[in-house]
């Protein structure tokens, strides 16, 4: 059994159109998973979402990004964590298809599968057992830690899985212990050059085969389109998130 994961696509239509083309191409695999922030910083917010609800092969969970813009479409409290990004969240908002959002709101938070023996954690990124109910205005989201050393071992500590995908810090995670694999593919759609990332992961015989794939991309109209819809703080997101490209 194999499997796609992706995480953290942030709008950007260009670059999981191609990415899944290259999934759809390689005739292996079963099935799609998606680690959260689908929407926010990028401006393709409902081509992502009409590429991911038009397949019957994707299961995506929510990140802090997708609540935090439907927390303002549905007039819940603004998580007071993500005031500089609130004019941007608003401005998403207001573009988002209505018809949109009763589907996000039905996505998951985490998802746990077990195949081929091996237990597998979807989250987009830690969060305290307390905390895992929590309104994203309450922050349910542990801080990131360095994907430089063992911290993400540390803050996952206790997990049963034998496999836990995540997204939210956008670097590649791939570490393992004794009893867990950590996978971040690193974000699909934010990065400093244009390349998408993606992983894919086979499952046979008790063992986990890890692939970490990067698959280029045109996204010079994608940048442009920061400036010509005039997207608030345009000039930084493309800065922070995309490498000043």
């Amino acid at each position: 059994m194999k499997f796609a994961l992706i995480t953290d696509i942030h709008g950007n239509a260009p670059a999981l159109k191609e990415v899944l083309k290259k999934i759809d191409d390689r005739k292996d695999v079963d099935h799609i998973y998606c680690t959260g922030d689908i929407i926010a910083i990028g401006t393709d917010t409902n081509e992502v979402l009409e590429m991911f609800f038009d397949r019957s092969d994707v299961s995506m969970i929510t990140g802090n990004h997708d609540e935090a813009v439907l927390a303002l479409l549905k007039g819940e409290p603004y998580p007071k964590s993500h005031a500089a990004s609130r004019k941007h969240h608003e401005w998403i908002a207001s573009r988002m298809e209505r018809s949109f959002i009763q589907k996000m709101s039905e996505l998951p938070r985490t998802m746990e599968v077990t195949s081929c023996g091996k237990k597998i954690l979807f989250t987009h990124y830690h969060m305290d057992d307390k905390k895992k109910d929590f309104h994203i205005s309450k922050d349910p989201f542990s801080s990131i830690v360095s994907e430089k050393d063992d911290s993400i071992m540390r803050l996952f500590d206790g997990c049963p899985q034998d496999l836990i995908c995540f997204g939210h810090h956008h670097p590649v995670h791939c570490v393992k212990n004794e009893a867990t694999i950590f996978l971040n593919p690193g974000a699909l759609g934010c990065h400093d050059k244009p390349t998408a990332r993606y992983a894919v992961v086979g499952l046979n015989q008790g063992e986990i085969k890890i692939e970490l794939n990067e698959v280029e991309y045109d996204n010079r109209a994608f940048l442009e389109s920061y400036d010509t819809l005039q997207v608030p703080e345009g000039a930084f997101l493309r800065q922070v998130f995309h490498g000043g490209q």
